[in-house]
């Protein structure tokens, strides 16, 4: 074997174990992150919530809508990992923060013009309001730091 193959091999190799290390200390912080354990969970809900008022209230419009909204705010917490800087960061945040009060407003219209129950509008929109919490808690950190 040239040494050109064996570097190549060995770079490789090191490559894909430091991006699988990588991806694994990504996971482990996205586990211990409530921002992201909730947006995610929250996603879920969100999920269910369109595919009930698409198959059982025949509703297609709003529900479209609360689905692309509800579940942009965890895709967004998951890209702000990435996030090339702290003003990226707050971006990536700030459009999380963003989709969170679009997602109430149709909760709010779909439990105003009932297609939602009650409980469940009230369950949702709890949810939803503790992720505009922890967004804007977020930003709100990220901004200090940025000033000392």
């Amino acid at each position: 074997m040239k040494n050109e193959e064996y570097l190549t091999g060995v770079s490789q190799f090191f490559i894909l174990n430091s991006s699988f290390l990588i991806n694994k200390i990504m996971k482990i912080n996205r586990e211990k992150s409530i921002l992201h354990i909730k947006s995610y969970n929250f996603a879920i809900r969100i999920v269910k919530l369109y595919s009930f008022l698409r198959d059982e209230q025949k509703e297609f419009v709003m529900s479209k809508q609360v689905l692309r909204s509800g579940t942009s705010i965890g895709a967004l917490v998951r890209e702000s990992e990435f996030a090339q800087s702290n003003a990226d960061f707050i971006n990536k945040l700030s459009i999380a923060l963003k989709e969170a009060n679009e997602t109430d407003f149709w909760l709010s219209l779909l439990n105003d013009t009932s297609f939602l129950e009650q409980k469940l509008y009230d369950s949702l929109a709890a949810d939803c309001n503790e992720l505009v919490a922890l967004l804007v808690s977020s930003i709100k950190t990220t901004k200090s730091k940025q000033t000392k």
